[in-house]
């Protein structure tokens, strides 16, 4: 009873961190992005997984948490995997309207149920197939009807469904079939993740925005924010791989659904305080 409650606890835990940190990056990226006009979210990121690195690798130092040697070749799979997966969804924005891109995210959920239930054997209840069929029959229709589909913006938006739903579900799988900890994948996948962003991070942004990383002049208050940014990243990252863990890659998906009321609260507050 005791090991059960100490385990809705900490599943309570990474919950609110998770939804805590990724509100909190998302209106710090937004400020960076919007008011600032920093533009580069690929190069972020990959400057995210960098100090998400580094952060672990002093932990590990001060014997916060023991490294458990994982093999080599699915480490380093696995974290081009996410990293190709945060690309994919970035150029999936960048080739979409917003709310096209929306949907893309929405429709990782069902996919997700679809990959676990066929390849892992997983049983999930009739209400929640059922509520998933609704909401990918939302998603459909709102394809359908949206007048800035292309094919291009299609086959990017598929690839990052199928590469986020994989890589999130080896997240799930690799920490309980290795038994290692969040803390342990998280720590030895992250340098390919950041690998592969920083090095097509540019490109990529280059072709989105048609403005060069290397060319932005960086203000005291855009590194602030930068510095800011990359704090809160690790919190995001560590939560995510622990909610995943603790639980599955679809309550995920639903917390990351369930963070949107309070990003629409907060643009509400904005525009509140825009008109005073």
């Amino acid at each position: 009873m005791g090991e059960m409650s100490g385990f809705q606890l900490g599943v309570i835990g990474a919950l609110f961190l998770s939804v805590a940190s990724s509100v909190s990056i998302v209106i710090c990226n937004k400020a960076l992005m919007s008011n600032l006009g920093f533009p580069f979210a690929t190069t972020l990121t990959s400057w995210h997984l960098m100090v998400t690195y580094c952060s672990l690798h002093v932990a590990l130092r001060l014997n916060f948490f023991e490294n458990k040697p994982i093999d080599m070749k699915t480490v380093i799979l696995f974290g081009i995997l996410n990293g190709v997966s945060i690309g994919f969804l970035n150029l999936s924005l960048g080739f979409n309207s917003i709310g096209f891109y929306q949907m893309t995210k929405l429709a990782i959920i069902p996919f997700t149920v679809l990959l676990e239930t066929l390849f892992l054997k997983k049983q999930f209840s009739q209400n929640i197939k059922l509520s998933l069929s609704v909401l990918l029959l939302g998603v459909g229709i709102a394809s359908v009807t949206d007048l800035q589909l292309n094919f291009v913006g299609t086959i990017l938006s598929l690839l990052a469904i199928i590469t986020t739903c994989v890589g999130q579900i080896l997240t799930n799988t690799i920490q309980k079939r290795l038994n290692v900890s969040s803390t342990q994948l998280l720590y030895q996948s992250a340098p390919f993740q950041a690998a592969v962003l920083f090095v097509t991070g540019p490109f990529l942004d280059q072709c989105l925005t048609k403005q060069n990383v290397f060319a932005y002049k960086y203000s005291p208050i855009v590194l602030g924010f930068i510095v800011l940014s990359c704090l809160i990243a690790v919190f995001v990252n560590f939560s995510t791989f622990l909610v995943i863990g603790k639980t599955s890659p679809v309550t995920y998906q639903i917390k990351e659904r369930d963070t949107t009321p309070l990003l629409v609260s907060h643009q509400d507050k904005e525009s509140k305080d825009s008109l005073v």
